[in-house]
């Protein structure tokens, strides 16, 4: 049997060019037209079946084993689109776009998919179909959701669907998965103030919606302490503030807004947390004689690995790098992933790479963040691995 690592690491260095290729020329969600452009001129040269246009900027490619006599398939997906940051790095295949960057590594994640299909179609070791999934819209735009509602699985009807994610808390060689909970339910939450603007030195004169907001901030943060049971784990964060000038030192505003997220795994949890803010936040303005709204919206559920495929993917690693390399209970993230549609919709597992880096304090969405681009050919075998082990050849 070919060890797919080693297969693929023959075109390490190809992949690492591509894979800086992307890093240069990041795009947001449901932009990813030159990224797409990329991926089917490469599955085009190989000759691989492929679909594009496939939740706007989506593609799917189309491996058949050498056999089909199992009826099975399995899809593995990686996501395409870079985030709204400015990088701060120096290297040569740093980002060419002001306020884009490939932040969180989806070049790295869109490479080793790319590498694992070449390396299905050229050895089609398995008995079955596989999905390449190349997703767009990952960071906020629901690109999952947008696939599935464009046929994803109707069209390419995997039974099982997996995904892989870069992970700097781990080092080069290991992998982390767990069963449950692997990454928190990701909802948005705006609160918008009315006041009464006046003069900073005459407030009583006013109705002051900054000391609203101080107030409602402290009061959010209270949230989780005195309402989440200590079991349970929730994160409520105001994360941007819009109040005033700066350049108007004596101007007290008439309007301000709050803008953060709240994280949760259990849906019990965050319908009390959607709750309690409801409760709070008018409450708290009306209590100074303003007015305030809050609007609530859930963007990505959580992301909640099946039992046996969360033990199968964890039996695929350790096949690759052994048992004292794979961590099978690593801890659920408090960051969110649009994976976990695909989840809802199919069983399956979301895994992580180990590549390093957070010792040095740069972790994923970090403005100094790139993808070490040792791991390719682990990732990228990886992947391939978990076809061929879900749909094994019959023995002959």
């Amino acid at each position: 049997m070919t060890n797919p690592v080693e297969h693929i690491r023959r075109w390490h260095d190809e992949f690492t060019s591509f894979r800086r290729d992307l890093h240069a020329h990041p795009e947001l969600g449901f932009e990813e037209h030159r990224t797409a452009e990329k991926v089917c001129e490469r599955l085009q040269a190989l000759g691989v079946e492929f679909h594009p246009g496939i939740g706007k900027t989506g593609i799917v490619a189309v491996i058949c084993g050498r056999s089909d006599a199992s009826g099975r398939a399995v899809g593995l997906r990686a996501d395409m689109d870079a985030l709204p940051m400015q990088e701060e790095n120096g290297f040569a295949h740093k980002s060419r776009y002001d306020g884009r960057m490939h932040g969180c590594g989806h070049d790295g994640h869109t490479t080793m998919l790319l590498a694992a299909t070449r390396y299905l179609h050229e050895t089609r070791n398995f008995d079955g179909t596989a999905y390449l999934i190349f997703q767009p819209g990952e960071e906020g735009y629901a690109g999952a959701k947008a696939m599935i509602a464009d046929g994803l699985f109707e069209r390419f009807p995997a039974e099982q669907v997996y995904a892989l994610h870069n992970w700097p808390g781990l080092p080069p060689g290991q992998i982390g998965i767990t069963p449950g909970p692997a990454m928190a339910a990701a909802d948005r939450i705006e609160i918008t103030i009315d006041g009464r603007g006046g003069h900073g030195a005459h407030p009583h004169a006013a109705i002051d919606p900054v000391l609203v907001a101080g107030h409602i901030i402290t009061a959010a943060q209270s949230i989780v302490s005195r309402n989440v049971s200590p079991i349970d784990t929730a994160v409520v964060s105001i994360c941007a503030m819009q109040a005033g000038n700066p350049g108007a030192m004596s101007v007290i505003p008439a309007h301000a807004t709050l803008v953060g997220t709240v994280r949760t795994f259990r849906p019990a949890t965050q319908d009390m947390i959607e709750r309690r803010l409801n409760e709070l936040v008018p409450s708290i303005a009306a209590a100074f004689g303003a007015a305030a709204t809050l609007r609530y919206e859930r963007v990505y559920p959580a992301t909640i690995n099946h039992a046996r495929e969360a033990g199968f993917a964890a039996d695929v690693a350790e096949s690759l790098v052994g048992a004292a390399n794979v961590v099978r209970n690593l801890d659920p993230s408090m960051g969110s992933e649009d994976f976990s549609f695909m989840l809802q919709a199919k069983p399956g597992a979301f895994a992580r790479l180990g590549q390093g880096g957070a010792e040095g304090g740069c972790f994923l969405h970090n403005s100094t963040y790139d993808f070490n681009d040792a791991v390719i050919p682990l990732g990228a075998g990886y992947l391939a691995s978990l076809a061929e082990q879900a749909m094994p050849l019959a023995p002959k």
